[in-house]
């Protein structure tokens, strides 16, 4: 408006009608709305430093009850542009982790490795895997997959492992909030499972999984395109089969998996596993 009537020389009247403005409103003086509510946003800046955790109606009521009359309406405007609705991130400290030693007994349920994957379908859609491996045996156990696997899911895919396989001494694990949360560790302590988390930001300290998820992220994820989530278990399944039944392991002597469990499960002298 400004530069239609002092750069372009037209009438106000004129210079309105082109923008679609009204003549009283462009008399109308500018108000200074961060002056005019000032005192409102002093009394919800103090509250929200002194009570961070409550809610836009408590606010209220706190001024209402200190004497305060503005409308809520005022008080909700001021309260959206302080961005006092949008909810506070707070950084969740995770538990000082030891280091826990990547020794193994070459024994099959002496201990465990989990961790995620995740990738995208071709049409965009992203998917997950869960993968558990028998460190002593290096065999996989299963490789669950689902666009979300929270910490139930995981604990019932444990219970199924567990069920034909016989339950682990120990599992290794990172620090992600499907194993941090309080029902898979309770899961884990009623059955007398220990937890051996790494250190954050420190996944060599799950070297075993992670080789193996290398070796699944090259010959599966990374070598095909899938188009649906029954593709990647189909594909999985058939891989995960040959993975311990056919494919030579080069820690367990040139043996696949199942067959180095089998000579120490029939009291054949034990065989060394390679670090």
């Amino acid at each position: 408006m400004t530069h239609l009537v002092t750069q372009g020389g037209l009438p106000i009247q004129r210079a309105c009608a082109a923008v679609g403005l009204s003549r009283a409103t462009y008399y109308r003086p500018v108000a200074n709305w961060a002056q005019r509510d000032g005192p409102v946003i002093e009394a919800l800046t103090t509250l929200s430093t002194t009570n961070p955790r409550w809610g836009f109606w408590k606010y209220v009521d706190r001024l209402r009850n200190t004497g305060h009359q503005w409308n809520h309406k005022r008080l909700w405007r001021v309260y959206c542009q302080l961005r006092l609705n949008v909810p506070r991130r707070t950084k969740k400290r995770v538990p000082t982790r030891i280091v826990q030693p990547l020794d193994v007994i070459p024994q099959p349920n002496v201990g465990w490795a989990v961790d995620f994957m995740s990738d995208t379908l071709y049409g965009g859609r992203r998917f997950r895997t869960f993968n558990i491996l028998d460190e002593g045996v290096r065999e996989v156990l299963a490789i669950e997959v689902d666009t979300s696997l929270p910490a139930e899911r995981v604990i019932r895919i444990l219970e199924q492992v567990t069920a034909w396989r016989g339950q682990p001494q120990a599992i290794r694990l990172d620090n992600g909030p499907e194993f941090l949360a309080d029902r898979f560790a309770s899961w884990c302590a009623d059955r007398g499972i220990a937890l051996r988390y790494i250190q954050p930001g420190q996944p060599n300290q799950n070297a075993f999984v992670e080789r193996f998820n290398r070796t699944f992220r090259h010959e599966v994820l990374d070598a095909y395109v899938f188009e649906s989530l029954e593709q990647v278990r189909e594909i999985s399944a058939e891989w995960m089969r040959e993975y311990n039944e056919e494919r030579p392991h080069d820690t367990l002597d040139g043996m696949p998996p199942s067959v180095f469990r089998a000579h120490q499960t029939v009291g054949n002298s034990p065989l060394e596993v390679s670090p």
